[in-house]
């Protein structure tokens, strides 16, 4: 019988709300966080560009089960369009590749946002983690190749022009859902207003259900890489975790029994009984004295556990 091997590394868990920093990547900000704890295994809820900075939220360990719940939240972002210029990768990173002399007064750029609102039709950029025929497409761009990216739906719940600091730029914040690209917004805006643009900043503050005030800057992070003993240091990188379960609360929760968890933790649906307690959920989560047990769904009055957490 072949040996099981052990995981690599310790067995943490819990959500890192990681403050990006500018010209670092997502993969390699989620390899250094998983470094910093030696965690067995890390993941990340949504990819920032390099040139963006802000909100990446990071799971180790058991919270790695939970990325989808966050992946599916609201996000916001801030941006600067600039107008003048379109680019390859509708960002400051690319090529030029068309140019205007028109620039747009803050009435026209009002006037477009309504469009911009509500369930939109998108083409992502060409740079963009999109697989076409098994290819990322922002590898067959680098190769010079121009693919027919397929137009998406999303959805655009708010979008402020926050103001025009001179006729070259304008700040914007943008409420969104699931999929959006914001370099696909200042490329299209910029189209629809004759004047070319693409984004020379970006800002990602919020993304639900995580809380702006619980970002955490990489350089307090690194900055405990000076504590030499182990226990110190780890307790410390710890202490900026947030528990698992806050990235569930979107979900119906359910409280149960130290019994009850050994119950679901086997895998075994446990009887909720009580005046209050649900019975029909597709999705809920259950904790016992404070700690995520268990994700399922409630059916005749049972919870039946489909991802369970130790």
């Amino acid at each position: 019988m072949a040996r099981q091997r052990k995981p690599k590394g310790r067995p943490v868990s819990g959500w890192l709300i990681l403050d990006k920093p500018v010209d670092f990547g997502s993969t390699e900000a989620v390899s250094k966080i998983k470094w910093l704890f030696k965690a067995q295994k890390a993941g990340h809820a949504g990819t920032l560009d390099p040139l963006a900075s802000g909100m990446l939220p990071i799971a180790l360990g058991d919270a790695t089960k939970t990325v989808p719940y966050v992946m599916d939240g609201r996000k916001i972002y801030e941006f600067t369009v600039t107008w003048g210029e379109e680019r390859t990768t509708d960002d400051l990173e690319g090529e030029v590749s068309a140019t205007s002399d028109k620039r747009p007064s803050r009435a026209e750029i009002e006037a477009l946002l309504e469009k911009y609102t509500g369930v939109i039709e998108q083409v992502p950029p060409q740079f963009s983690a999109i697989k076409i025929d098994g290819n990322r497409a922002y590898d067959l761009a680098r190769e010079g190749e121009v693919v027919e990216m397929p137009t998406r739906e999303v959805e655009i719940h708010r979008l402020t022009l926050l103001g025009c600091p001179d006729e070259n730029t304008a700040e914007f914040e943008v409420e969104c859902g699931k999929g959006t690209y914001v370099r696909a917004l200042a490329r299209d805006m910029g189209r629809d207003l004759g004047c070319c643009g693409h984004i020379s900043s970006l800002r990602r503050p919020f993304v639900a259900p995580f809380a702006e005030d619980m970002l955490v800057p990489l350089s307090e992070l690194t900055a405990l890489e000076e504590i030499e003993d182990d226990a110190e240091r780890f307790a410390a990188l710890e202490a900026f975790l947030i528990d698992t379960a806050e990235a569930l609360a979107s979900l119906p929760h359910v409280p149960v029994t130290d019994e009850q968890a050994r119950r679901l933790r086997l895998g075994n649906p446990i009887i909720l009984r009580g005046q209050h307690a649900p019975v029909e959920e597709p999705e809920a989560y259950a904790s016992a004295a404070g700690k995520l047990v268990a994700i399922g769904d409630i059916a005749q009055g049972q919870f039946r556990p489909r991802r369970v957490f130790g």
